[in-house]
């Protein structure tokens, strides 16, 4: 049996199978479908120091060969997840991740702070795609100098797994993920969702209450696999990969691009046990290929 086991950092993880945020809720939803220790580790939905009601119905579209989302981070804000959620999820034999969002470097700040203490939460993954407040808008993560500030001060704050996950709205994906490596980040994740925008030709009028959203599924994996493998060349870090991911054969190909570990997380809406047949795919991949340890394989192109 081959060892299927990888690191990010400090963190072990017993398969590279993780799943996406905001398309797994917080894995209870998903526990009567899957077993939830078979996972190398799951990220739960975006999480922000206060309370989020999300953008207006309607927020999701399919589009051709994937879909669109304008969700706007909805959740009940930090304290909520730790007094009430976290007592629930805790004790899921895998390791659970919580993705952090923010509209201010501080607020980043501290809601990581506040999760830092919970013994159980294995690594935070910040999600520097959201809009800056005090730049007019601007997401943070589309410039080096954005995303470097809010690793630098979540990094002060938070001594755990930091993982960063990246925008693909950027002309050099590469050099953000350098600066937040300068900065401490112990894993860069890439790639979050496209922006795209869908209009209902008969009534005139876009699809989503925001006109725009963030493109996922299948329809962006080719991108997704082209800037893991550029951001893995750069950086020194380990590489989660995501974007489109479907079966164990997409999964394989973003480690042969260079990613350590991958998310799972469109594909979940269609099988809520995709992660379990991606997992059993990587076993039968590496007896097939006599590959004794996946780690093997990992940038292999």
């Amino acid at each position: 049996m081959a060892k299927l086991s990888v690191n990010i950092g400090d963190l072990s993880l017993k398969n590279p199978v993780l799943t996406a945020s905001g398309t797994f809720g917080y894995g209870e939803e998903f526990a009567p479908f899957i077993d939830l220790s078979r996972l190398g580790g799951y990220i739960i939905k975006g999480t922000t120091l206060e309370h989020r009601e999300g953008n207006p119905y309607p927020r999701m579209v399919e589009t051709p060969s994937g879909m669109l989302n304008a969700v706007g981070l909805q959740n009940k804000g930090v304290d909520y997840f730790i007094e009430n959620i976290y007592p629930r999820i805790k004790d899921f034999d895998s390791r659970l991740i919580v993705n952090v969002s923010g509209a201010r470097i501080e607020d980043y700040a501290e809601t990581a702070r506040r999760l830092a203490p919970l013994e159980n939460v294995s690594a935070i993954e910040v999600n520097i795609s959201c809009p800056n407040v005090k730049e007019g808008g601007m997401a943070f993560g589309t410039t080096a100098t954005g995303a470097a500030e809010v690793t630098r001060a979540i990094r002060a704050v938070y001594p755990k797994t930091l993982i960063v996950k990246l925008s693909p709205n950027v002309t050099s994906i590469a050099d953000i993920a350098k600066a937040v490596e300068a900065e401490g980040a112990d894993s860069v994740s890439l790639i979050n969702t496209l922006m795209g925008m869908s209009i209902d030709v008969e009534r005139r009028r876009p699809h989503l209450s925001t006109v725009t959203g963030g493109l996922s599924g299948p329809a962006v994996r080719p991108v997704a696999v082209r800037m893991v493998w550029q951001v893995a060349k750069a950086v020194k870090i380990p590489v989660i990969g995501l974007g489109g991911i479907m079966n164990g054969r997409d999964a394989i190909e973003f480690m042969l691009a260079g990613a350590t570990a991958v998310e799972i997380g469109t594909a979940n809406f269609i099988d809520p046990a995709v992660t379990m047949k991606v997992i059993d795919f990587m076993k039968d991949y590496c007896t097939r290929h006599g590959i004794d340890d996946i780690n093997d394989i990992i940038g292999e192109i």
